[in-house]
């Protein structure tokens, strides 16, 4: 694990005789497609960020590009990149990354903050979000975006409204747009409009009347479901609202409406979507499905370009990998509309480049098919490193090239901050794998974890099996009526002496493996169902994390 930006996710622990010592986390991933979509020296690949990154929102700042995501209830929360050149995005922080900022005890792991946005005003930087059952909706700033971040400026008068964003005018006023239940309720299910009120940046308050300036969306005749994400900016005279509608599945779409004065009436594109693969074969060949919320950005050189979220199913619209962040160009039409991709048109795997100088490839790659190693050598986890719902509170050390947890009686399956440190699967095909130093008491258990909810997960795990001996376990949780301990798939004697473990993704189907230190690879169980980490049968809106888990079984 990389050195640099530190975050709340590590605290110091004094170590125990049953602590369980990691001593390496090898990540390997690719997909399908990479066979034959190649990128050539002008081109990049989608998605730009691969795995669990829904949400994406932009902002440029002169040649400099900042880009924040979803994180829900998982710790350290709003993921914070920048780049220079749209496609090659370094993590540099995370925006909710210190104790007391919000608080996810006891919610599920899909709830948490929704959709951030990012934005830049006379050299203060500002990112929206709520915060789904822990508070509502929030504003936090910063000078430098790497952080640190302010604490959250609350809005309780939003109430259960998400997805709020900023607008700057030209004459310096501040609004905030957000969606929310229409007045007098829903006139069908997925019912919802866009708000817009003032906001008083001085004293951080609402003011003035907040007017609703979309209603259902773009044909509310056709009771379009979840119109959410809005944004506003201004080109040429106009003020363009761009929203997604249709829900977070397969017939999400991007529309934009435009209009005169900021507070409408705004008109909608006779051409909407402008964004959707809805409607499309399923059958094509390596889809791209449920496109939709994108922020819209122009670079220096006068191009615009989106950035939106879609999934990579390996079948009908079935992902583990959660919800991604691609990138397409936008142009323009004569009369002056945007447009991202027409309708009948898949989301293309290779895109010619931005006309924008080349960043160098980050330290920490982030799509395509790669590998990387955390040899535990740092002070501090690397910031695509999390834990549950909140930081580590004394479970955790890391030093002397060791990741050092301690088994707790929280576990996956307990809404609660168990002793596991994660990070995202990022492709189809995957293998995770850990070398472990344990010799676990009575009750406990060490090794590796894969979730994508409470309800919805697997740990391979070396345990004691009474007597002195020591076995490796697997087992999984596949739905709120499983016990939240798991119950047992497999399990198999091993030796003494430091065991290494694997978890092996090909599509839906995952293999877990396990061998001594410098033994050959045995398989405990293979061809297991791995749709239990799809959002189709886990429901939600995360992806399957993956990493270093330990546990204590209570008598």
């Amino acid at each position: 694990m990389a050195a640099a930006g530190v975050c709340a996710l590590w605290s110091a622990a004094p170590s125990v005789a049953a602590d369980a010592n990691f001593r390496w986390f090898h990540y390997k991933g690719s997909d399908p497609v990479d066979a034959v979509a190649k990128p050539g020296a002008g081109e990049f690949r989608n998605p730009v960020l691969a795995g669990f990154y829904p949400d994406p929102s932009i902002v440029r700042v002169g040649p400099d590009y900042y880009l924040v995501n979803s994180s829900f209830s998982w710790f350290p929360g709003v993921p914070v990149w920048h780049s220079r050149d749209l496609v090659s995005w370094r993590q540099i922080g995370n925006a909710i990354d210190r104790p007391g900022m919000v608080d996810f005890k006891g919610k599920e792991l899909s709830q948490g903050l929704f959709a951030p946005t990012i934005s830049w005003h006379d050299g203060i930087f500002y990112i929206a979000n709520t915060c789904f059952a822990c508070g509502g909706n929030y504003i936090v700033t910063a000078t430098n975006p790497a952080g640190p971040w302010s604490q959250p400026h609350w809005f309780p008068e939003l109430g259960w409204g998400i997805d709020p964003s900023l607008f700057f005018d030209e004459d310096g006023s501040a609004w905030l747009l957000n969606n929310d239940v229409p007045p007098g309720g829903e006139t069908y299910p997925g019912h919802r409009a866009v708000f817009l009120q003032r906001l008083d940046l001085p004293s951080m308050k609402l003011v003035g009347p907040r007017r609703m300036i979309l209603n259902g969306g773009v044909k509310i005749e056709e009771k379009p479901e979840y119109v959410e994400g809005p944004h506003i900016f201004r080109k040429d005279g106009f003020y363009y609202l761009t929203v997604a509608e249709g829900g977070t599945g397969e017939k999400h779409a991007q529309v934009v409406l435009r209009a005169r004065e900021l507070e409408g009436p705004y008109e909608p594109f006779a051409g909407n979507p402008i964004l959707t693969q809805r409607g499309m074969d399923p059958k094509r060949p390596f889809p791209v499905s449920s496109a939709g919320h994108a922020d819209l950005v122009q670079t220096q050189a006068g191009d615009w370009w989106a950035v939106f979220l879609a999934t990579r199913p390996y079948r009908d619209d079935i992902y583990n990998t959660g919800r991604e962040t691609f990138l397409l160009p936008v142009q323009w039409t004569a009369d002056g509309w945007p447009t991202i991709l027409k309708p009948d048109v898949p989301i293309p795997h290779v895109v010619k480049r931005p006309s924008l100088p080349r960043d160098p490839a980050p330290p920490l790659p982030t799509s395509g098919p790669f590998e990387v190693r955390d040899e535990f050598d740092g002070s501090a986890p690397g910031l695509h490193w999390m834990t549950m719902r909140g930081p580590a509170d004394g479970w955790m050390k890391l030093g002397g090239g060791t990741l050092t947890l301690t088994p707790r009686a929280e576990g996956l399956g307990d809404l609660a901050s168990p002793s596991f440190v994660a990070r995202r699967q990022q492709h189809m095909n995957m293998e995770a794998s850990t070398l472990l130093s344990f010799k676990p008491g009575a009750g406990e258990a060490a090794g590796l974890g894969i979730i994508q909810r409470d309800e919805y997960w697997f740990a391979l795990l070396l345990a004691d099996a009474g007597g002195g001996k020591r076995e490796v376990r697997l087992l999984l949780r596949d739905g709120a009526a499983t016990p939240a301990a798991g119950k047992l798939l497999a399990r198999a004697p091993v030796p003494d002496g430091d065991i290494r473990l694997r978890i092996v993704a090909e599509g839906e189907r995952y293999r877990f493996d396990w061998a001594p230190a410098r033994g050959e690879w045995r398989t405990l169980l293979a061809d297991t169902d791995g749709t239990v980490l799809s959002t189709w049968r886990a429901q939600g809106f995360v992806g399957a994390m993956v990493g270093p888990y330990a546990v204590k079984v209570v008598p």
